[in-house]
């Protein structure tokens, strides 16, 4: 067993002013691993942006603009992250939720093949209609 020590026992982290923590179980239990770069960094940044109940107010403008991500990027983030329960929007307000019992089931090779799925067919009423 790793015995661990204090690497530097002036920066020891402390909770002061906010509040914001992640459970160890969403390292371990997989919802890391089911995660997008994007969803992910959206997910962060309503952990620490979010009050002690889960909840912030962040636009989607200004969360793009800190993120760097597009509008679309930040839709499709924030879709995923309420299609696998990891949080709540009502349009204004985000709720960071307790985490689900277990990580959504769709796996991102699921998600692709959708997506190929998509292409094709969506290719194939291009050729039907150009006929």
């Amino acid at each position: 067993m790793i015995t661990k020590r204090v690497i530097d026992s002036k920066r020891i982290r402390r909770i002061k002013g906010g509040f914001s923590f992640i459970p160890h179980r969403f390292l371990t239990d997989g919802f890391l691993a089911a995660l997008s770069q994007k969803e992910l960094l959206l997910y962060l940044f309503l952990v620490l942006a979010a009050d002690r109940n889960g909840l912030s107010y962040y636009s989607y403008d200004t969360i793009c603009s800190l993120l760097r991500f597009s509008l679309d990027d930040y839709i499709e983030a924030r879709n995923s992250l309420l299609k696998k329960d990891l949080i709540a929007f009502d349009g204004t307000l985000f709720q960071v939720l307790d985490l689900p019992s277990n990580p959504s089931c769709i796996s991102n090779q699921q998600e692709n093949k959708e997506a190929i799925a998509h292409l094709i067919n969506h290719s194939f009423k291009e050729i039907d209609y150009a006929g």
